[in-house]
């Protein structure tokens, strides 16, 4: 059997990860090559079916109403950018980094948190649903590449990263004996929450002035905004508007790296942080923001919610999606033998509801959209 290579980058904080000290992966593996085990699980999910499909899942903005919105592909791209970042900074491990940030979404549904919370009321009684779990569900047992098991065969310490992924938009979950319930997982996942949050927060804002959702005239009674705005105009003296948005984007992304390095770094020390043994031990959260910025970056969250993610127009399709969706689970339970033989098959091991959901899970909005009118337009070619 063909080992993973030991090789580290030589300038690892001792509190970094490593792939050496790996506590290894579910099935036995004959491996090609020497990568180490996190470079490894990267590759593997860039690869997969199910991070593919995210080129179509939406972030804030179905699919088809532009090609400029972000989607849940282009969120984990930027979430992975942000986030290596930030490791790199604090001399993490930034394949692990990288492959906790391309990961974090593989679970996510059609039309993006309304999906999800759909799908977890149709799930009552049956298991609920939940984005995270989904993603290891993703990973553990719904890809199909390799011969001998089901799944991607992921290194623990990343799966145990997107088990315990973190977010405004993440209900609590048991979290399974096997992943150390009650402690918290690596520093570089505990970064990930940020990086998706430092990610989504600004892209959203890029994404709602492009749509007239919401206006700079809104945003400039926002502190934290306002303040990089102003000194954007004060450093480039009459800019075009759109470059000063870009510009002031872009410097708003670097000024939260700055305090969340600046602050996590000084957790760290604080606490005595020398190795991943320490972490464990002290079992603390130390990766944030420093108070002030924090109580900013919660007001831009607030302003985000009201006037985004509540804007009647993204109301409306919240409202579609749902229909949607239910229409297409009850359906399918009802009448399981709509879907393709192999999900049928699975019905036996997982029960119906769950198969079911799982379908629905990985589907694209454009997909979801097309199997609607399939079923249920009577002029649409099945």
């Amino acid at each position: 059997m063909t080992l993973e290579s030991s090789y580290e980058r030589p300038d690892l904080a001792g509190y970094a990860a490593r792939s050496v000290e790996t506590r290894g992966r579910k099935h036995p593996e004959e491996l090609r090559d020497d990568r180490p085990a996190f470079e490894r699980d990267r590759d593997r999910i860039i690869h997969s079916a199910a991070f593919r499909r995210l080129e179509y899942k939406t972030q804030v903005f179905v699919n088809h109403e532009g090609d400029y919105y972000r989607t849940r592909l282009t969120h984990s791209l930027e979430v992975a950018q942000i986030g290596k970042a930030i490791a790199r900074r604090l001399k993490l491990n930034e394949e692990l980094t990288e492959a906790l940030a391309l990961a974090h979404d593989l679970g996510h549904t059609p039309f993006g948190h309304t999906g999800e919370e759909v799908l977890n009321r149709l799930m009552e009684g049956y298991g609920g649903f939940e984005h995270n779990r989904q993603s290891l569900r993703v990973v553990d047992e719904l890809e199909e590449r390799y011969p001998g098991f089901n799944g991607l065969n992921l290194s623990w310490e990343v799966r145990e990263g997107i088990i315990k992924h973190a977010s405004p938009y993440d209900r609590p979950v048991e979290i399974m004996a096997e992943f150390l319930p009650g402690t918290v997982p690596t520093i570089e996942a505990q970064l990930i929450n940020f990086a998706d949050e430092i990610a989504y927060n600004n892209h959203d804002i890029d994404d709602g002035l492009k749509s007239g959702y919401i206006t700079v005239a809104q945003l400039e009674e926002i502190p934290l905004w306002n303040e990089v705005h102003e000194r954007i105009a004060l450093r480039y003296p009459g800019i075009e508007p759109a470059r000063k948005k870009y510009q002031t984007i872009s410097a708003l992304i670097g000024l939260l790296i700055k305090d969340l390095t600046t602050t996590t770094a000084s957790a760290i020390e604080a606490h005595h942080i020398h190795n991943t043994a320490d972490l464990r031990r002290v079992n603390r959260q130390l990766v944030s923001f420093s108070p002030e910025v924090a109580a900013q970056n919660r007001e831009l969250k607030q302003f985000l919610f009201y006037n985004l993610y509540r804007h009647y127009k993204v109301e409306r399709m919240r409202v579609k999606a749902d229909r949607y969706l239910s229409q297409l689970f009850e359906s399918y339970v009802k009448h399981p033998t709509l879907l393709p033989r192999k999900y049928q098959q699975r019905m036996e091991v997982v029960g119906r509801q769950r198969v079911v959901c799982d379908y629905i899970a990985g589907m694209t909005d454009r997909y979801a959209l097309d199997e609607f009118k399939r079923l249920f337009e009577p002029y649409e070619r099945v």
